[in-house]
């Protein structure tokens, strides 16, 4: 074992029986859970330094109940209840601080809920991998107004270092509570996941590696579950799961031309059988869109002319929903045929087919619900005081009511590079039928440049059972009291008042790509 160090501290509980023909009703009998130290394995599969596997056997039937306790209270304990019910136990402990003795509740549940039998351990951790944020810091809130949960970082600060991205969870206070750490992974040594870590379905987290042009399937612990080859292509920034657990994926292709025979790249999307790794569906952006509007600048050159970094699949009509930083956002059918296009009207002109995109293109709503006729509006070369387009966009979801957010980066906005620097997160209320657009809410322009990223960032929705938040996470070059890097703000959405904030600093200036709120356990 990795520099770990196990102590046993406490092994008896009481016990209350119910109903025991042998037992009197309000008796309490003692039973001692006893757990050795060789039954705590930390960091067990050598990626995942602050987890550790618990195995360990008992006399009665039950399930597990494990709870790290957290440095600031409630808000910061990380506890779960396994469906693990019988004798025989092995469960992942997660949520534990670098270079610290962790305290960890280890209890025995009946199916009542009732505590069978208790211990508490102690898990020494060892210290965080080089090149870390060199700072987080959280602003003081109010613990009733934050959401609960852990936020997974997709972390940059190791961009530029030779070591490969190393995505993190931290808890409310800013505390690094859970990471992946691949240096000497074999395959993933040089791992470059672009937007990120995401969660499964089953719980377990995937994501895309540009390096070995595959998207991973790991556990909690950090072990490599499944692989799956993109067949042909090389992966570029994001993956999806569908409902029924295929991928979708934007990705390159080698050897893709546009008609003059210049190169491209960043402009196909894919859907890959999640059984068998089969290509099922290939959406080739140049046949779809123009691939030679320059109207947005193409500020990594002019091979990326779409450089599509999101994905959403829309089930309510078996259609995606891509972001192309240098272009806007569309809707696609299977057939790659466009259904929309969100974005500034300036610039657009025909696809390979010959349709004109014009007729594409959503028409602005005021917040009225009227036309908005000022032709420098719908053109992108003004804002409206109630309406503004997204420009080099990423990260777009839905809301429950169907309207679409995004982080609204806002570089260049109004096709103008000396315009004022500020990003949003953004809603808009889109007609397919009318082909209409409307915003319904937005956060950040009143930041100004304290939020503002020209490049990367997210947004999240926090539902009802979490207050009804927006998490606004710009994550490049953003300025913080402690350096810079990037910024994770919890928002209500009701009143637009921030209820946490914390920074994210690291000495490349990268704070993340994304940063998501969730359980540290699904």
């Amino acid at each position: 074992m990795k520099n770990l160090l196990f102590i046993l501290l406490l092994g008896v509980t009481l016990v209350t029986c119910k109903n025991q023909e042998s037992t009197p009703p309000n008796a309490v009998l003692r039973v001692a859970l006893t757990i050795s130290p060789d039954s705590v394995t930390l960091d067990p599969s050598g990626y995942a330094p602050l987890s550790a596997l618990l195995r360990f056997s008992t006399a009665q039937t039950g399930k597990t109940f494990i709870r790290v306790k957290g440095k600031h209270g409630a808000i910061t304990n990380v506890e779960h209840l396994f469906n693990d019910k019988g004798t025989q136990h092995a469960v992942p402990i997660l949520g534990l601080y670098p270079n610290y003795a962790n305290s960890v509740d280890v209890r025995l549940v009946s199916d009542g809920g009732d505590t069978l039998a208790q211990t508490t351990l102690a898990i020494q951790t060892g210290e965080l991998p080089p090149n870390m944020p060199v700072a987080i810091a959280a602003q003081p809130f109010s613990e009733a107004q934050v959401a609960g949960g852990l936020i997974l970082v997709s972390n940059f600060s190791t961009r530029g270092t030779g070591s490969p991205d190393l995505p993190f969870f931290m808890d409310a206070y800013g505390d690094i509570r859970w990471i992946l750490d691949y240096r000497d992974h074999p395959t993933l040594k040089n791992l470059d996941y672009d937007d990120g870590i995401e969660r499964l379905r089953n719980g377990n987290f995937f994501f895309g590696d540009i390096t070995t042009a595959a998207i991973y399937e790991v556990d909690l612990l950090g072990q490599v579950l499944h692989s799956w080859p993109l067949p042909g292509y090389s992966f570029h920034h994001n993956v999806i799961e569908k409902p029924g657990g295929n991928f979708i994926v934007t990705t390159s292709k080698p050897g893709s031309t546009k008609a003059d025979g210049s190169s491209t790249i960043e402009d196909y999307v894919i859907e890959l059988d999640r059984n068998n790794g089969r290509l099922l569906n290939e959406w080739d952006l140049k046949q779809s869109l123009d691939e030679n509007r320059t109207a947005l600048a193409h500020t990594f050159g002019a091979e990326d002319w779409f450089h599509g970094n999101s994905i959403l699949y829309d089930s309510t009509d078996n259609s995606i929903i891509v972001s192309g930083r240098h272009q806007g956002v569309v809707k696609l059918d299977y057939n790659n045929r466009v259904k929309w296009i969100l974005g500034a009207h300036r610039g657009w002109g025909q696809n390979r087919r010959g349709e004109d995109l014009n007729s594409f293109l959503l028409t602005p709503l005021n917040a009225g619900g009227k036309v908005i006729t000022d032709a420098a509006v719908v053109d992108g070369s003004q804002v409206a005081s109630d309406f503004e387009w997204n420009w080099y966009q990423h990260s777009p979801i839905f809301l429950p009511n169907g309207d679409i957010m995004m982080f609204d980066n806002g570089d260049i906005r109004e096709f103008n590079s000396d315009a004022t620097k500020y990003s949003r997160a953004v809603s808009f209320k889109i007609d397919p039928a009318k082909r209409t657009v409307q915003q319904t809410w937005a956060y950040g322009k009143e930041r100004g440049t304290n939020t503002f990223s020209s490049v990367v960032s997210s947004v999240q929705w926090l539902p009802l059972a979490q207050a009804n938040h927006v998490l606004f996470c710009p994550g490049f070059q953003v300025s913080n009291t402690t350096g810079t890097g990037g910024k994770v703000v919890e928002v209500d959405f009701a009143t637009r008042q921030v209820v946490s904030e914390i920074s994210i600093s690291s000495a490349n200036d990268w704070g993340f790509h994304r940063a998501k709120k969730m359980s540290a356990y699904p």
